[in-house]
């Protein structure tokens, strides 16, 4: 088994809440990326072996919800609502922007490792669209001007 101590663990304290341990299946998936950045199939099977479901169905789980990274990422990922709202607001330029700031496209990581760009379904702020998120934090009413400032706090130099 490759996973930690720590992550054995955590993801059995977090199962034994549950009548089916394969319930902890999604912060079983946060535990481990949260130490390791995102999920391996490596990881996928030690998890699966815990929680008593196979590779299979943890890895139906892991791709469907998509906060859960199965391909390393930056250290920041960038997540743009590519919803209708968003989308007719603005996030098409917001996209296009980032992509030339941070010289990658969508799915892509900045040479440096620091980040990945990715489309997101929604982020449920449609009253405050266009918005992005970073790590957990969330961004409404993104523009040219706002993109900016937030790569200046988020550690991206001016473009």
């Amino acid at each position: 088994m490759n996973l930690s101590a720590a992550e054995i663990e955590a993801i059995r304290e977090q199962s034994s809440h549950y009548e089916d341990k394969a319930a902890a299946a999604i912060e079983a998936l946060k535990i481990v990326q949260q130490q390791r950045g995102w999920i391996s199939d490596e990881n996928i099977k030690d998890i699966a072996a815990l929680l008593e479901m196979s590779p299979a169905e943890l890895d139906s789980v892991a791709t469907f919800y998509n906060l859960i990274y199965r391909k390393p990422v930056g250290k920041k990922v960038i997540h743009y609502c590519d919803s209708v709202s968003c989308w007719m607001l603005g996030a098409e330029n917001n996209r296009q922007y980032l992509g030339e700031r941070l010289g990658i496209g969508l799915g892509e990581t900045t040479a440096d490792g620091e980040y990945t760009l990715l489309p997101i379904v929604c982020l449920g702020a449609c009253d405050r669209a266009p918005v992005l998120m970073i790590g957990e934090r969330t961004y409404f009413n993104v523009d040219r001007a706002k993109l900016n400032e937030i790569l200046e706090q988020t550690g991206q130099p001016d473009g």
